[in-house]
């Protein structure tokens, strides 16, 4: 750690944040927690499973970050950085991937590929789905109609963007069962622990051969889907790599599909907290989309980006950011930022205006946003339709998010219906 960063460490209040959020006062009522940690002030020094560095936590010091050039995706672009840790020789090259991930990039890089796969992953691609999605919804809810209790995320949360998922990224039918299990075993939450990731590895292995296999049938045997067209996709001359081309359908398999599972997880169960709410849905279905917009500011699937790194000194709050320093960016609590939104702690389906950050802002605003919208705009108010008389089937004190500061979600929502 360099003395300009030790030194202003020093000056500020300092929290290890996983920590803090994995307590079960902070899983249990998560806007409370935040309140705290904002209270704390804009900048302070923060612990966690993104490594030390500054933590920013109110809604303008956030947004100012985001769209600030010299607050870097890609360490490697700052002078004197030295290596980071996936650069390591015994570093398992299925992780290295992610180095050429593009959410992990800065300009040119970055833009070169966004303009490859903005060709492949077009909002006319996204909206042609929106029957599939319809019917995909009402095959899994058909399945369960006969219940009398449900868990959302096993039985429409999970299941709803892993098919829609394998059919875009055109998965062999015959090879979808294998692919789904495989995947599953990598997303479970279980795996987000040290221990888990150790013991779910294989699966990563086996999904970065897949996708190779996968990437070069695609260019033998083109077929109408996100795999052939990120292929084929070009930008003058240029062409992903098979490296690019994989880490891409990585970052579009898990990024668009946990934010799904987490939007329709945490959207329902918030609707349920806030029964007034809920009847105002069902009164007006045509509030859906700004109810869904609410949903992802009220109970913030991502909690945070990928972080930023300080290409050259930079002011944030008045607070000095040495070159080289990493910044993590809480959207979670930028999004419950009172300053921003009035009464931030509550839940207001006609919220607006409501710009809020919980797909990210600017360059790397989140390429699946549109998918991710698209899935709960179909299976929340199907599942609000089917069964009227839904509730929690446990006590609400009893509900607790998983203790992960980057992707915040319920391991299970049981209803009772």
């Amino acid at each position: 750690m360099s003395t300009k960063i030790e030194s202003a460490k020093m000056a500020l209040p300092r929290l290890d944040v996983q920590r803090e959020l994995e307590r079960p006062e902070a899983r249990a009522d998560p806007i409370a927690a935040y309140a705290r940690i904002r209270a704390m002030g804009p900048v302070i020094w923060s612990k966690s499973m993104l490594g030390d560095g500054f933590g920013i936590t109110r809604y303008r010091d956030v947004m100012s970050v985001l769209r600030d050039p010299r607050a870097l995706s890609d360490r490697r672009n700052v002078p004197g950085a030295g290596k980071g840790p996936l650069e390591h020789w015994w570093m398992p090259s299925t992780l290295k991937l992610l180095l050429n991930s593009m959410v992990m990039k800065d300009p040119p890089d970055h833009r070169r590929l966004r303009n490859l796969v903005q060709k492949a992953f077009t909002p006319s691609m996204v909206s042609a789905l929106s029957t599939r999605v319809e019917a995909i919804t009402k095959e899994l809810l058909d399945r369960v109609s006969g219940k009398a209790s449900i868990e959302l995320i096993e039985d429409l949360a999970l299941p709803l963007p892993l098919t829609v998922i394998s059919e875009m990224l055109g998965v062999p039918a015959d090879e979808r069962v294998t692919f789904r299990r495989r995947l599953a075993k990598v997303l479970n939450p279980s795996a987000q622990t040290p221990v888990g990731f150790v013991v779910n590895y294989p699966h990563m292995i086996w999904l970065n051969r897949f996708f190779r296999r996968l990437v070069a049938l695609r260019r033998e045997q083109p077929g109408d889907d996100i795999v052939t067209a990120l292929v084929s996709a070009e930008e003058g001359a240029d062409r992903l790599t098979e490296d690019e081309l994989v880490s891409m359908v990585f970052l579009l398999l898990f990024a668009g599909h946990e934010t799904t599972v987490n939007l329709i997880g945490n959207g329902v169960h918030a609707l349920l907290q806030h029964p007034e709410q809920l009847a105002l849905l069902r009164e007006k279905p045509e509030l859906i989309d700004s109810a869904i917009e609410e949903m992802l500011r009220f109970t913030n699937p991502v909690g945070t980006v990928s972080p930023r790194f300080a290409r050259e000194e930079m002011e944030v709050a008045g607070v000095t950011i040495p070159r080289g320093a990493t910044m993590t960016l809480m959207l979670a609590s930028a999004n419950l930022d009172e300053e921003q939104f009035p009464n931030a702690h509550t839940m207001d389906i006609t919220r607006d205006p409501n710009r809020h950050v919980a797909f990210g802002f600017g360059a790397h605003f989140c390429l699946g946003a549109p998918l991710a919208r698209l899935e709960a705009r179909v299976a929340i108010p199907a599942l609000i339709q089917r069964f009227p008389r839904m509730r929690l089937a446990v006590p609400a004190s009893q509900m607790r998010l998983r203790a992960n500061l980057g992707l915040r979600g319920f391991d299970t929502v049981p209803l009772a219906v």
